[in-house]
């Protein structure tokens, strides 16, 4: 996939395309709609399909005292967009700046005179330009004048509640792991390097995958059935997000992962956490032998009612 970081790096014309635009956190199944249509019209337009994202989140340049925790850094975005089959996003840079810029002055600005759109695909709520001026009949309007076509993608709804982010940051915070994954339209993974810990999980005979914490949410403390997937090879496993209370009460939030029937070194490599079920609350024990216990209860559950279904 073609990752053009800034509409200053845009070097080339375009052919025919046909652009989505939006913050796409996530890349959930109301994303994935729009994509799909933006890649048919490209088709039928032998054209080229474009996202258009924004760098950082907006929220984080207007309101950077908000904590929004993302459920795609940028580089984790871009793997999963590439999945759904697009060919190049366009990624502008976000600033006050251009915050500043009135939604008609974007349109003909970047999409007229700069991308020559031909058409754009949009969800029925979004929202763009300075103050959030701009919207679907502001898209309509302004191309009834420059000539490129609207087309508007109707939301998708699970069980009558509709697809979101903020729905699905809302289910991870509560643990409900299975749930998010019906919206995201898959597992909800974190990514992240193997970073030394503190060798506990070993001594107590299970070693575990220590992960470098980033900015992404990580879904609410707990222990959970999880899909490990390291140089495209897959792998159940167990992990705890926590602050390990037996040892270290006072501790920081971490992300440790046990493989079932692994046994390679993983320090340094980057891996994919899947989330695929919760299985208990983080629980303090009295002593090391009490929580040998209960991984091995965690580690059977995990066969039982994930793995061998």
């Amino acid at each position: 996939m073609e990752i053009i970081k800034g509409i200053e790096n845009l070097k080339r014309d375009f052919i025919n395309p046909v652009i989505t635009l939006g913050n796409f956190d996530g890349v959930h199944l109301g994303h994935q709609k729009i994509f799909k249509r933006v890649i048919e019209e490209a088709e039928r337009l032998n054209g080229e399909g474009i996202v258009i994202t924004f760098e950082p989140h907006p929220l984080r340049v207007l309101d950077p005292d908000r904590s929004l925790p993302l459920l795609s850094p940028f580089r984790k975005k871009m793997m999963l967009i590439e999945a759904t089959g697009i060919k190049t996003v366009l990624c502008i840079e976000f600033s006050l700046n251009f915050s500043k810029l009135t939604a008609s002055e974007f349109i003909e600005r970047i999409l007229v005179n700069q991308i020559k759109v031909k058409k754009v695909i949009i969800g029925f709520n979004y929202h763009f330009g300075n103050q959030k001026g701009g919207d679907v009949e502001t898209l309509v309007h302004e191309g009834r004048r420059f000539g490129f076509e609207v087309e508007v993608v109707e939301g998708v709804k699970i069980n009558q509640t509709p697809v979101s982010s903020s729905k699905i940051r809302e289910l991870l915070q509560e643990g409900e792991v299975e749930e998010a994954s019906k919206f995201l339209g898959r597992d909800y993974p974190v990514i992240g390097r193997v970073i030394k810990g503190t060798g506990r999980g070993k001594d107590l005979g299970f070693p575990t995958a220590n992960i470098e914490r980033s900015e992404e949410l990580y879904p609410k403390i707990g222990v959970y059935a999880v899909e490990v997937i390291w140089k495209e090879n897959h792998f159940d496993g167990v992990a705890s997000i926590g602050r390990n209370p037996t040892f270290n009460p006072e501790g920081e939030i971490s992300l440790e992962v046990y493989l079932l029937d692994f046994g390679e070194d993983l320090y340094g490599e980057e891996i994919q956490v899947n989330f695929k079920r919760r299985i208990r609350d983080e629980i303090r024990f009295n002593d090391a032998q009490e929580l040998i216990e209960q991984i091995k209860k965690d580690i059977q559950w995990a066969k039982e009612n994930v793995f061998l279904k």
